[in-house]
């Protein structure tokens, strides 16, 4: 059995769905579990109900909008989806250090195969557990944000918010109409 929460952030609510083990296997900026459980791989779907608990998985989102922006690295996902490539890309995602955005050529050499820009970018777009493997953080060859499965204004928000000279968590929550 899954369970799921939606969780108030400051970019908009944030639903996880998680295994009974605590580890996330659908996470992103919607309310729409159905679309969510969608982007699960058929072996790892299971029924969903909403839950208050998800394990520490609401602590550290919280964590993180409180400011420590590597509180999300602790929490465990389960992705699976075919081939070798995308498993390892996404392993190779989560290393992606809050402040340091790299771009789709940059995340292709990162995962071991720098002419595999496509399929870094297949990569990202195929992520069913947004914040927690940070697709957010790779750009464009210029710099600029690409796609964004829940839209430019949470990745430039998020990529702002994890910019090293940001020195104020609470002016970003507040900026963005949300208070603690």
């Amino acid at each position: 059995m899954l369970k799921y929460r939606t969780l108030d952030t400051p970019t908009g609510p944030l639903t996880v769905i998680v295994s009974s083990f605590g580890a996330v296997r659908a996470a992103g900026f919607t309310t729409d579990v159905a679309d969510l459980m969608s982007l699960v791989h058929p072996s790892l779907r299971a029924p969903a109900e909403p839950a208050d608990d998800v394990g520490p998985v609401a602590a550290h989102v919280r964590s993180y909008f409180d400011g420590d922006r590597s509180a999300i690295d602790a929490v465990t996902v389960e992705q699976h989806i075919g081939g070798e490539f995308i498993k390892h890309a996404w392993q190779v995602m989560r290393e992606i250090k809050p402040g340091s955005p790299v771009t789709y050529s940059e995340f292709a050499r990162m995962a071991g195969r720098p002419a595999a820009v496509r399929g870094a970018a297949s990569a990202c777009a195929r992520n069913p557990v947004a914040l927690f493997t940070p697709c957010h953080r790779v750009l464009r060859l210029d710099g600029t944000l690409g796609g964004y499965r829940w839209g430019l204004p949470v990745k430039e928000w998020l990529l702002a918010y994890e910019d090293p000279d940001q020195a104020d968590p609470a002016a970003m929550r507040a900026a963005a109409g949300v208070m603690r």
